[in-house]
């Protein structure tokens, strides 16, 4: 049977999963909403309206997903890792009340007139909501990643009498690793939206939709991820030299390296055995991992056997990391396959709307995939070097834990999949109502005005 300890942990990871998913998406899908007004206010041109109208439809609907699950998910510090506030509160505790001061309370004040003030208030001033309500998505994770990253490389405190007090608020925000782990989250979330819109937008082109708003939103969409995508890789490679500096044993475990060694391979694949700690199976290219990681072919890495017993478990991060990598390397060459053929055709065939619809939830995959990474790879520790995980759960009954978590999970699954099919069911929607041109729907009219006059002297 599982222990508290484990269903507090699996708890934790099923609630953090399906809530990332949420601002994830509004992070970046703000500032697109931004850019698309700022098109509209600029040109005056209908489709630029068009997109944002849609679009906003979807950043509401996902805003609510992610302000309920994230409130579902604070109440876990208090029911099952009594330990980390007691601990740490008097840190985490302020980090958190700055996001929802500075960016919660921002985005629900004006979100009401980013979706009802077009005509009810100025342009401006609903160009300038849209704007906050983008800054505000932004600020929440500027905290939030804040605090998560104190977690992995702790700073700017002491420890007295096991509560760690503040000494330096700049040293605890800004400390090693939140520069790498912030950019790295901010195009995350800007990929995310990428493929998302350009999937929903290759789905309603494939459905006959041959409005210019799905067009131009699909090109705006993969145009943008042929730039992100590559930028996104050199930015993990800076968060990889990061975490090699203050997390060594993190990285010997993505990587699969047991002893400490110079010009160790990459991986391609393997199946690391923990209890025999080797790899079988392995595949890989010599000297590859010690240049990536060192920028040195001979480069020293070392090994998890100089972490053991302080080490995270290894499968999960040597597989996460792998498909984590893999998608962002087919997030590269998909967008630029089609960004290609949008610039030379300026259409993309029908293999390549199926797909880029395929893609449309590919940024969740790799979004999941290296936020297990990052957070496995922090055990045995909660806050890396001050609190162990198994010090802070609590001491409640495992079944009632167990049944909270089937609770949860439940209601995850359904609240997920009647999101996704609102999205597509949005999109089909706007395509049919577009099946009948303008014109058409006019002579429509036209006729059962006729109608109703002939059945009226009649």
């Amino acid at each position: 049977m599982l222990d508290v300890l484990m269903l507090s942990r699996i708890q934790f990871a099923a609630n953090i999963s399906f809530h990332i998913l949420f601002p994830t998406i509004t992070i970046a899908l703000g500032w697109l909403l931004v850019y698309f007004k700022l098109r509209y206010d600029k040109s005056g041109h209908p489709v630029w309206m068009r997109a944002y109208r849609f679009w906003v439809k979807v950043f509401a609907l996902t805003f609510a997903l992610g302000v309920v699950s994230g409130i579902t998910m604070s109440f876990q510090f208090g029911t099952n890792w009594p330990g980390f506030m007691e601990t740490i509160g008097n840190i985490a505790g302020p980090l958190l009340a700055y996001e929802i001061l500075t960016a919660f309370f921002l985005e629900a004040s004006l979100l009401g007139v980013m979706l009802f003030g077009f005509n009810r208030v100025p342009g401006w001033v609903h160009t300038l909501s849209t704007f906050l309500v983008a800054l505000g998505t932004t600020m929440s994770a500027f905290w939030i990643i804040a605090l998560n990253s104190w977690m992995h490389t702790p700073a700017g405190f002491e420890m007295r009498e096991g509560v760690a007090h503040a000494t330096d608020w700049l040293a605890i925000i800004f400390n090693p690793s939140f520069p790498y782990r912030f950019a790295h989250v901010l195009m995350s979330s800007a990929l995310t939206v990428c493929f998302l819109v350009a999937g929903i937008s290759a789905y309603r082109m494939y459905r006959g939709d041959s409005k210019q708003a799905p067009k131009v939103t699909l090109k705006t969409a993969l145009f943008s991820a042929a730039l992100l995508a590559p930028t996104q890789a050199f930015i993990g490679d800076l968060h990889g030299l990061n975490t090699l500096e203050y997390q060594p044993q993190k990285v010997a475990a993505m990587e699969g390296i047991w002893e400490t060694e110079k010009g160790a391979p990459l991986l391609l694949f393997a199946i690391p055995d923990e209890d025999a700690r080797e790899n079988r199976y392995a595949i890989g290219i010599p000297k590859l991992a010690s240049l990536i990681l060192t920028h040195d072919l001979n480069g020293e890495i070392k090994g998890l056997n100089e972490f053991k017993g302080e080490h995270p478990p290894v499968k999960p991060l040597f597989f996460g990391f792998r498909v984590m990598v893999g998608t962002g390397l087919l997030m590269i060459m998909v967008a630029w396959w089609c960004s290609w053929r949008l610039y030379r055709r300026d259409s993309l065939t029908q293999l390549q709307l199926k797909v880029v619809m395929g893609m449309t939830f590919s940024g969740w995959i790799a979004t999941l995939a290296g936020w297990y990474v990052t957070e496995i790879g922090r055990q045995p520790y909660l806050v890396s070097g001050v609190l162990k995980t198994q010090d802070a759960v609590t001491d409640i009954a495992s079944g009632n834990v167990m049944l909270t978590l089937a609770i949860y999970l439940s209601i995850y699954v359904a609240l997920l999949i009647a999101y996704i099919r609102t999205l597509f069911l949005m999109a089909r929607r706007s395509v049919e109502l577009e099946e009948i041109q303008p014109e058409e729907r006019e002579r429509q009219k036209g006729i059962t005005r006729g109608s109703m006059r002939k059945e009226v002297s009649a």
